[in-house]
């Protein structure tokens, strides 16, 4: 193994909307139901990815990298344009990403049948394979009632030859 290669980790939370025109996006797919509130399109998994990514190249995290509130770069975004962004600052500092696993938390949306579209979109995103499992927390804190959902992400990079 290349002892130059550099692990990271990232974690996003976020509330569900109660405005039922927000849509629901999750792990750069588009999902029915109750979206989630956010200055971007709150897609937990896309953001705990970049905190991950950006940690294991030392950049800093999600808020250093986008700004934070309704007038950041990242306000309206999709999480697969903000996993682009990163992907690019990364080649720009000098690294480029392994491989990265995201694990969603909560009760919606289900994951299972649309696991394999969701690992290619973020993968696609992020330019290296990314995995993608779920779990609930057994009706445990704000995830278990249902009220959000939440993730952790692991990635890996190496630098640039």
């Amino acid at each position: 193994m290349n002892a130059h290669m550099s692990i990271g980790q990232g974690f996003d939370a976020h509330h569900f909307s109660d405005d039922p025109s927000r849509e629901l996006w999750m792990a750069c797919l588009r999902w029915d139901g109750r979206g989630i509130e956010g200055d971007s399109d709150g897609d937990v998994a896309a953001h705990a990815l970049i905190d991950a990514l950006l940690s294991a190249a030392g950049l800093g995290d999600i808020g250093g990298l986008f700004g934070v509130g309704a007038d950041s770069a990242g306000a309206g975004a999709h999480g697969a344009a903000m996993l682009e962004r990163t992907a690019a600052h990364l080649h720009a500092h000098g690294w480029e990403p392994v491989s990265a696993s995201v694990a969603l938390v909560g009760n919606r949306p289900k994951v299972g049948p649309r696991r394999a579209e969701a690992q290619r979109a973020m993968s696609a995103a992020v330019g290296c394979p990314v995995s993608l499992t779920a779990t609930t927390t057994d009706g445990m804190g704000f995830t278990g009632r249902g009220e959000g959902v939440a993730a952790i992400a692991t990635a890996l990079v190496e630098p640039i030859d």
